[in-house]
């Protein structure tokens, strides 16, 4: 069907496993060009992974060539990078979270259906092989109906690795921001949208302290929540309950157990694309390991815009889909509002369950 030519602005950190995979393993897309707001920057990597041109933003979205745009930006340029390329007649597949505001992500899906393009958005993880197959095992009945969920994300903080933490701390970053969406982005998968939920929220410390990188030592202020717990409700009736922190020196919660009629199953970390996976059925002893049921088990970011490639040549729904990422922006803000209120908030975004990959889904991102 041709390979949709694609082009990536932002050369940052996570640009690399995007070029790489583009590059080769999903064959429908044609990386052609990358852009940043440092020319150097995109240039170092077009050198890198042979690609042809090295561009600013502004002058990569006039190149008439490129058909789908890569959003790997900071969260605060999320909205107006995806409202430009969608302005000039571009489809785009954006980092997550989709936009810092609820107002913003609702502009960009609203720009890109009057101009009849696709958006997408990370995460992607679950469409790799882990989380594809929990899909497939809670499809064909193995624990039953889904009746509850619990996901934890614990952690100390990004500083301890990340040369440039600062955005993690303010608007659009945080625990909840950063790491919530493969948290609920995954359980959407699993059991469907989310209709109410309810939440407490703190800043433990008011800066952190930089200590990787040129600028180790160096201070950054916290301008936002770092440890949030909430409790929601799925459409379907189900209960879970999260938490996501920033200020957590050791844990040994698990990442994301699934809670059925007729049984219990252990998913794994949906930062990641492939295992383990433990399932205990009703009247069993022990715990089973789960063979992968799908391919795509290793680091395959980028699988969502390939999927989204597919789709723009057929014209079906893409899977990482602009709706699914608005459901889980406005579940996220949803805990932040609850922190703030006190009461429930009642979630007026939905979105479908994004459809299974079959289980021999290689193929559609070879064509």
């Amino acid at each position: 069907m041709g390979k949709v030519k694609t082009g990536i602005i932002g050369c940052g950190m996570i640009s690399e496993i995007y070029i790489k995979n583009m590059s080769s393993t999903f064959q429908n897309l044609e990386v052609i060009a990358v852009a940043d707001i440092d020319l150097d920057r995109a240039k170092m990597r077009a050198a890198e992974f042979n690609i042809p041109k090295a561009y600013t933003p502004e002058e990569l979205l006039a190149d008439n060539d490129i058909e789908m745009v890569i959003n790997l930006t900071i969260p605060t340029a999320h909205a107006p990078i995806c409202l430009q390329a969608l302005e000039a007649g571009k489809h785009v597949f954006v980092e997550k979270p989709l936009a810092v505001t609820r107002e913003d992500g609702l502009k960009v899906l609203e720009t890109a259906k009057s101009k009849g393009l696709y958006v997408g958005s990370a995460p992607d993880t679950f469409l790799g092989g882990g989380l594809q197959t929990c899909r497939k095992l809670i499809d064909d009945g193995w624990i039953g109906e889904p009746i509850g969920a619990t996901a934890f994300m614990m952690g100390s903080g990004p500083e301890s690795f990340h040369p440039n933490p600062d955005f993690f701390y303010v608007e659009g970053g945080g625990p909840m921001f950063d790491m919530g969406p493969y948290y609920l982005t995954a359980l959407i998968n699993l059991i469907g949208p989310i209709k109410r939920v309810t939440g407490s929220a703190r800043a433990t410390y008011p800066e952190r302290t930089i200590m990787a990188g040129p600028r180790a030592g160096e201070t950054v202020p916290v301008e936002i929540p770092t440890h949030i717990a909430g409790v929601f409700e799925f459409a379907n009736g189900a209960v879970g309950s999260i938490i996501t922190s920033f200020d957590v020196w050791g844990s040994q919660l698990p990442r994301i157990e699934i809670y059925g009629t007729t049984g219990t199953l252990i998913v794994p970390d949906p930062n990641t694309f492939g295992g383990p996976i433990f399932v205990k059925r009703q009247g069993e002893s022990e715990w089973s390991s789960v063979p992968f049921t799908h391919s795509f088990t290793e680091n395959s970011r980028g699988i969502g815009a390939a999927d989204m490639a597919t789709a723009i040549r057929t014209g079906e729904a893409n899977r990482a889909s602009g709706e699914l990422a608005y459901h889980v922006l406005d579940v996220m803000h949803a805990f932040l509002d609850a922190a703030e209120t006190g009461k429930h908030i009642e979630i007026s975004s939905g979105c479908e369950r994004p459809a299974a990959l079959p289980m021999n889904q290689a193929s559609q991102f070879m064509r």
